[in-house]
């Protein structure tokens, strides 16, 4: 009797001793004694500290409530926001903006009155902000709660309201920064998953990131956000997360777990995150008793910029040259249709300004190549060193000469993309009768039965055996084995494109290929890559949140990456080098499996 009694307090010492240990840092042993001893569940017995609470001599701010209404991105919805000023507020110099979801939370008022007065963050005006109410016309009908479609979803729809509506309100009344590095936005279970959606669609605008017991399930698709972090290329985040053992578990999944998994893709593509684990349940004791920690990493070495992709172990940053990213080539040019690419490497474009064609040389300088007088879309180089393009108006095909003169190639036929192999084969997509149709500009056009609805894309692998073709409102792209004659056969849905949930993540324009066989792919994620085995293994960031229309590589040694996108054309340096299709076919290496 005496040995057991002994055993039960030795084990009780363990307990208290090593259990608060072992769930700070230690995410996967700290589940693993959470599955296996109930004795440990959520003891949640966190204070607030001396930081939360009022100190004597600390200035302290004001607290304003305001109404938001009119809202053309969330129509109907009215809510309250509130705005925290410092009394060290001066109009003359822009605040640093703090931006909480759900109001006025974490002590948020007293923790950055003190903070601030000890110089321990910069003075920040804070805007608390809760989550619209649809209200109904009648006492029979509910107000619709807007909270999970504001606050779940990913896209930029929330980031949106905030950049373009609210906070414009808010600048009207106080002055604080412009700048990203300088705006911090936080929140608590669905609102935490909204304030990192928020700076992951908006670098720009918000770098520094509070995740508390965040709501990363299949709600709204929040499942899929590890995932896209592991591929996409690293954004200047800093991410400070929370979650504790005794957290949710349910049909959207298991919060503790899916926190964890957030801090390992962040860490593995090289974010600037930490995270604490606790043992609390799904509430907001251990969020506020940490919150003046939570400021102090955030704003750490302010205003020395957040970093991004510092020791990523992502397979795409062996393809970008550190410290380079996209420059703008074409400033005016908002109007250009696909892109195309000579032997020298020179980029072509057409303009709608204008009705001319321009080439880009290898000194950025633009030139013009021949005035036209009809729109033209779809360019490509041929074999024969001509610029084929597509003009739609009179149903038909021009080839232009180095003079810039132009002759006719096929009639009948309107596409806006061409891709043209080393023999001579044409192959027109995006045709206003949705089908495929192939040329050779010798004799009749014919159509290609590929069992699709629409093909909108082609572009030959860098063997030329296959054609790869896009087609919109799919998140796939197919791989066919082409025969001599140019037909298709053995079609798959080669490419899985990577899906944010949202919006319909499809091929927004041309496709390019490199040496090796990977295929990059302009969506509105960003620029997919995929292995030659249909995988996509990362995602390039667009310039500056542009939408994409294509891509094709071009300079002198085939590795600057050009995008055509809706504010002008961009151009980055990858450690890849393109392929012509127009060229002699080239044998890729054999893939890893």
């Amino acid at each position: 009797m005496k040995s057991c009694i002994m055993r039960r307090a030795f084990k009780k010492r363990l307990n208290k001793l090593f259990w608060p240990r072992l769930t700070v840092g230690w995410p996967g042993l700290a589940l693993l004694l959470f599955v296996a001893s109930p004795r440990l569940f959520a003891a949640d017995d966190y204070v607030l500290g001396p930081d939360s609470r009022p100190r004597e001599g600390a200035p302290k701010g004001e607290v304003t409530k305001y109404t938001f209404e009119g809202s053309k991105i969330f129509p109907g919805t009215k809510r309250n926001y509130w705005i925290y000023v410092p009394q060290e507020y001066n109009a003359a110099q822009p605040a640093c903006l703090l931006v909480v979801q759900d109001g006025v939370i974490y002590n948020t008022p007293t923790v950055l009155d003190n903070l601030i007065a000890r110089h321990e963050m910069p003075v920040t005006i804070a805007v608390f902000v809760a989550p619209g109410i649809v209200a109904s016309s009648s006492t029979n009908i509910i107000d619709r709660l807007n909270r999970s479609y504001e606050y779940d979803g990913l896209g930029d729809r929330y980031v949106r309201f905030l950049t373009e509506e609210l906070l414009p309100v808010v600048q009207q009344k106080y002055h604080f920064s412009a700048s990203g590095n300088d705006h911090a936005i936080a929140g608590t279970s669905s609102g935490a998953i909204c304030a990192f959606n928020a700076a992951w669609e908006r670098p720009d605008y918000f770098t520094r990131v509070f995740s508390a017991i965040g709501s990363y399930g299949s709600l709204r698709g929040g499942d899929t956000l590890a995932g896209l972090i592991r591929k996409t290329e690293p954004k200047p985040i800093r991410v400070f997360i929370q979650d504790g053992s005794g957290d949710a578990r349910g049909e959207f999944g298991d919060w503790p777990k899916l926190n964890a998994g957030m801090a390992a893709a962040l860490q593995f593509a090289g974010y600037e995150v930490t995270n604490v684990w606790g043992d609390g349940a799904h509430t907001m004791k251990h969020a506020d008793s940490l919150f003046p920690d939570v400021m102090r990493y955030l704003w750490k070495d302010y205003p020395t910029p957040v970093a991004a992709g510092r020791g990523s172990s992502q397979p795409l940053v062996n393809l970008l040259p550190a410290g380079e990213s996209w420059e703008r080539v074409a400033v005016n040019q908002t109007n250009a249709s696909s892109l195309a690419v000579d032997a020298a490497g020179l980029v072509y474009f057409y303009s709608s300004n204008d009705a001319c064609i321009y080439r880009v040389g290898l000194e950025d300088k633009i030139d013009r190549v021949a005035k036209c007088k009809s729109n033209l879309t779809g360019l490509a180089f041929g074999p024969d060193h001509r610029l084929y393009a597509s003009d739609p108006q009179k149903n038909r095909i021009l080839a232009f000469d180095s003079e810039g003169h132009q002759s006719v190639v096929a009639h009948g036929l309107a596409c806006n993309s061409l891709s043209i192999s080393h023999g001579g084969l044409i192959y027109a997509a995006g045709s206003p009768d949705h089908k495929l149709w192939l040329t050779d500009g010798r004799r009749e056009k014919r159509t290609i039965d590929c069992a699709l609805k629409g093909p909108c894309d082609v572009a030959f692998t860098p063997d030329q055996g296959s054609l790869l073709v896009a087609e919109p409102g799919e998140h796939f792209v197919y791989l066919f084995e082409v025969e001599p004659d140019g037909t298709l056969r053995n079609g798959e849905n080669w490419v899985h494109l990577q899906l944010d949930d949202i919006s319909a993540t499809t091929v927004c324009g041309q496709m390019a290929v490199d040496t090796l066989g990977r295929i990059y792919i302009p969506t509105l994620l960003g620029i997919q890559l995929s292995d030659p085995l249909g995988r996509i293994r990362g995602i390039i960031t667009q310039p500056a949140g542009d939408k994409l229309r294509g891509v094709v590589f071009g300079g002198a040694a085939f590795d600057m990456l050009y995008a055509n996108c809706d504010h002008g054309i961009f151009r980055r340096r990858l450690k890849a080098h393109g392929v012509l299709s127009a060229a002699a076919p080239i044998k890729p290496p054999i893939p890893q499996l």
